[in-house]
């Protein structure tokens, strides 16, 4: 007897919303979207309540942890529709500050001091003197690690958490790594001092950590090195961070000359030497980091090509 069921090929309908064997990415990312829209819009409105009066500082702290706690909400929610983990998505919570975090943190402070020695024999940049002392100076590096710690967490699994993956399943890893590096970059654009050096160097970076989870198979890498390269602009050396200088750093620096290999107003991420020091530490992490473990095949298999 014929199984009539299993002969009919899928209906037009079931072909625009489904690949072979589940909802096409495309349509995953827009349910996605609109559940990371509606929980931002819901908890701006409660913040907006219960903390009328809160100064810039508060509000940028509880916003901060906020959003990351709501992109990772969707994720555990999309996880469950698809039968996967926050893991597939890129962060293991077994990996939590562990190897890979350290040595991202390392490959960041190395890479921003690295960054502005050059710039120091160019003749832009000075190192100046101690500005903290005393109990200060750990009071703030404690604070901007914790801070930093949030920001790199938020921005990483924001720009390279499900997003990728979705968009890795139906476009393939790397068209999909470069949209997720140019939002990444325009993500700076409201920041004071910002410009397009600064802006396309973002992109450069983010394509980075693409890169680094490509290799190390999640996120914690990168999160260790944006952690530890605003960690070490902000606060150790005291220089802006994507236009943003703020107060409690341990040197008092500065810089001069041209905006295009000093940095200007965005500080050393405006600089060209910037982009050669994106260019660098890319090969040296292709040459240690030979393995591609992101994402893994049996993940997205059935999804390929399903935009």
């Amino acid at each position: 007897m014929i199984d009539t069921a299993q002969s009919l090929p899928p209906s037009a309908f079931h072909r625009v919303f489904y690949g072979p064997s589940e909802l096409r990415a495309g349509w995953r990312l827009c349910f996605f979207l609109a559940m990371v829209i509606a929980l931002i819009n819901a908890t701006n409105w409660i913040v907006a309540r219960l903390l009328p009066r809160a100064d810039r500082i508060t509000l940028f702290l509880v916003f901060l942890l906020i959003n990351f706690l709501i992109f990772l909400l969707a994720s555990w929610i999309m996880g469950r529709i698809e039968g996967r983990t926050i893991a597939d998505y890129g962060l293991p919570w077994r990996g939590m500050f562990r190897g890979q975090f350290w040595q991202g943190a390392l490959l960041g402070f190395a890479s921003i001091t690295g960054l502005l020695v050059v710039m120091r024999a160019a003749g832009v940049f000075y190192f100046g003197s101690i500005a903290l002392h005393g109990a200060d100076v750990w009071k703030w590096a404690i604070v901007y690690t914790l801070v930093f710690i949030l920001v790199a967490l938020k921005e990483e699994f924001r720009a390279r958490g499900y997003g990728l993956f979705t968009l890795s399943a139906g476009l393939g890893f790397w068209p999909a790594a470069i949209l997720s590096a140019v939002y990444f970059g325009y993500s700076h654009h409201r920041n004071s001092g910002e410009d397009w050096i600064g802006l396309f160097n973002a992109s450069a970076f983010g394509l980075l950590t693409c890169f680094l989870l490509r290799r190390t198979g999640n996120l914690w890498m990168p999160i260790g090195m944006h952690m530890a390269f605003d960690w070490g602009e902000t606060y150790f050396y005291g220089v802006a961070d994507s236009g943003q200088k703020l107060p409690g750093h341990l040197l008092e620096s500065s810089s001069l000359g041209p905006a295009w290999l000093s940095g200007g107003t965005v500080g050393p991420e405006g600089s060209v030497l910037c982009t050669l020091l994106i260019v660098v530490v890319w090969l040296i992490c292709a040459a240690w980091l030979r393995e591609v473990k992101y994402p893994k095949p049996d993940k997205i298999q059935n999804s390929r090509g399903s935009l």
